[in-house]
């Protein structure tokens, strides 16, 4: 049994699809739950829901379903999750992304966070304005120019969790899908407001513009991805390929980070963890995205979208 979990255009609606094969089936019609017409509601009552479309697909596979579904390469992807209640995005958290901002910087190489006995860091992305799908056009923000990219692992929260333990933590996740935190570098600071500020840093300005979080193409259940942790990341910006790592770098792994999130407030279903981004992005070879500029994203055993600058 295998199937991605996605969200699609029908008409003028959003609706939660099955994909199995290169077949895309409307999950409350294969499932008979009308409730289920978007993926945000199936992550409500994942445990459920997962169940459901294991044998959806079960029977989609074998030949024992008559359902008709509609060509993938005819279906508009969506955005897989609209919308989260919650983005939570962990900054710094790839050795191999360390190394390379502190070589910009001109500093040595040092202990990261958790080798100095520190936990996971997170900032928030806004979710509605900033969340968009595979093929979307991005406008460039008319503030700053400096857009830089950031392929990220993006676990999708599908049960309730307080203060869960690493040990612990997959069970909470519903499945992975891919995101891009696209960033304004040339934003990121308040220049008049000194460096030794607790205000010199304007996140809203660099990381939450319309359009900056795109994510796709699909949700990969969590049962599928024997190893999270172990995953091929690449991105390209037209035909050159700028990141090119693996989530074996992470300084603090997707558990850790659901252990420190969930011992400071309640994560929800639907609640997307980006997990950080690994090295190449633009910032230290002061190379930006431009308008035109078609982004490629592709993680191993989630799949790859696309999206544009304009």
């Amino acid at each position: 049994m295998s199937y991605r979990l996605l969200s699609y255009k029908s008409g003028k609606d959003a609706r939660a699809g099955i994909l199995v094969g290169e077949a895309v089936h409307d999950v409350a019609k294969v499932t008979g739950k009308a409730a289920w017409s978007s993926v945000l509601a199936l992550l409500q009552e994942w445990p459920a829901a997962h169940k459901a479309l294991n044998a959806v697909a079960d029977k989609l596979e074998s030949g024992k379903s008559r359902a008709k579904g509609v060509p993938l390469k005819k279906t508009k992807l969506l955005a897989p999750v609209l919308y989260p209640n919650n983005i939570y995005c962990a900054g710094a958290n790839y050795t191999d992304h360390m190394a390379e901002m502190a070589r910009a910087q001109g500093h040595p190489p040092g202990p990261n966070m958790k080798q100095l006995g520190e936990k996971p860091w997170h900032f928030v992305k806004t979710s509605r304005a900033s969340i968009v799908g595979p093929d979307a056009a991005v406008k460039m923000p008319g503030y700053g120019s400096w857009i830089d990219w950031e392929i990220e692992l993006v676990a999708v929260i599908g049960k309730t969790a307080k203060n869960v333990s690493a040990a612990n933590a997959r069970k909470y996740i519903a499945g992975w899908t891919i995101g891009n935190d696209l960033s304004v570098r040339d934003a990121m600071r308040r220049t008049k407001n000194p460096a030794s500020s607790p205000f010199h840093y304007d996140w809203i300005s660099q990381k939450c513009f319309d359009g900056a979080c795109p994510i796709g193409p699909w949700i990969v259940p969590s049962s599928e991805i024997r190893n999270p942790h172990k995953l091929g990341l690449k991105l390209w910006v037209g035909k050159e390929l700028m990141q090119d790592s693996n989530s074996d770098k992470l300084i603090f792994d997707t558990y850790e980070q659901i252990e420190m999130l969930s011992s400071r407030l309640t994560l929800y279903p639907g609640d997307l963890i980006m997990t950080g981004t690994p090295a190449g992005v633009g910032m230290p070879r002061k190379r930006f995205l431009k308008a035109g500029e078609t982004v490629r994203l592709w993680i191993e055993g989630i799949g790859e979208f696309s999206h544009r600058m304009v």
